[in-house]
Formats: structure tokens, C-alpha cells, sequence
């Protein structure tokens, strides 16, 4: 299980996207030790602070920063495409 949060994105949102790439790769080169993601996602980007008398903007974390709904399809695309491209390679092994 990979945390595409917190040390392997530095703390930066936006940085999963290319952990999210780096994670396909080694799942295209045929990595079966993979067995899942875990992704700080949400409706919005970014996050909020949650502060009494003001309203939450809605889809938007108050924990950790989250990558946007655009930016999580990405990521579904890149792993689905690297996960496609495992099971090639496993297929032609055979």
C-alpha cells in the first residue's frame, strides 16, 4: 500500500499527481507488490480551516490539503493505464 500523501509528496497536494505517475511505472515494469493507493482526495482542491462563524465551503478538506475532483481522475487514469499495461506484460510472460 502506497501513501501518496504526507513524505512521498513532501507535503504538497499537487504532488501526488506525480507520485500517482512514478507508481504506474513501476506497476507497467511488472511490480506485483503493489497492492493499493492511498490518495488526499476530495470535490475541491486544496484545504479550509475550520473557524467558528465562518461557513465551510463545500467539497473542500478541513484536514490534510487534497488534490481536486479533475486531478483524482488523472490519477484513476495513470494507475488504471499502469495496472493495464502490468497485465500485458504478465500475459506475454505465459
Amino acid at each position: 500500500m502506497v501513501d501518496f500523501s504526507h513524505g512521498n509528496s513532501r507535503k504538497q497536494h499537487r504532488l501526488q499527481i506525480e507520485v500517482a505517475k512514478d507508481v504506474a511505472a513501476q506497476l507497467a515494469a511488472g511490480d506485483d507488490r503493489i497492492m493499493g493507493v492511498m490518495v488526499e482526495s476530495h470535490l475541491k482542491e486544496g484545504r479550509q480551516d475550520l473557524v467558528p462563524g465562518k461557513e465551510l465551503e463545500y467539497g473542500k478538506s478541513i484536514t490534510d490539503a487534497c488534490i481536486g475532483w479533475e486531478d483524482s481522475v488523472e490519477v484513476l487514469d495513470v494507475l488504471a493505464e499502469g495496472v493495464r499495461q502490468r497485465r500485458v506484460k504478465r500475459a506475454a510472460e505465459f
